[in-house]
């Protein structure tokens, strides 16, 4: 994995065999990374490489990511669910997400066109830093296939396996 961010930006996050190549999805998006990269640094925060990718944090606590995906480029915010969003600007990455939003980019004029709002939730989430806020995560299981529940009901060894397997 890359160890600086201007690694990253060069080379890609290395966690898989095209960094370095023209194939590596970092490539088409240099223009938006960088964009993104001076407006969260021009916020005040302090830039680390985690986990292969730009970090961005305040007294030590991850408040955003800026990252490339095949299909654009985002800004990632930790605690996404405790920020104001009334433009519904920031998206769940995934449906079971429960703190993590980000805000896609496929272009720099998407970032002007949404810069005010960018910076205001950078802002914000330094203030929930600030603040200790911690989003509260729902212990919500999902349900079992029906298939599954009633094999687990006809082999009691099956299901004592399965509830024995960590979550």
């Amino acid at each position: 994995m890359t160890q600086t961010v201007d690694d990253y930006l060069s080379a890609g996050c290395g966690r898989c065999s095209l960094g370095g190549t023209a194939a590596c999805k970092v490539h088409p998006w240099i223009s938006v990374l960088k964009r993104l990269r001076q407006l969260v640094l021009e916020a005040g925060l302090n830039e680390k490489s985690k986990w292969g990718v730009p970090c961005y944090t305040f007294q030590d606590s991850n408040v955003l990511l800026i990252s490339a995906f095949k299909e654009y480029s985002a800004v990632s915010f930790f605690k996404g669910a405790l920020l104001n969003d009334p433009k519904d600007l920031l998206e769940k990455p995934g449906v079971n997400s429960q703190a993590i939003r980000l805000m896609k980019f496929t272009s720099v004029a998407q970032i002007e066109a949404t810069q005010i709002d960018i910076k205001n939730f950078i802002k914000e989430a330094i203030k929930i830093e600030q603040a200790g806020l911690k989003v509260i995560f729902k212990n919500t299981p999902e349900s079992l296939p029906e298939e599954l529940e009633k094999k687990l009901e006809e082999d009691p060894i099956l299901k004592a396996a399965f509830e024995s397997l960590t979550p």
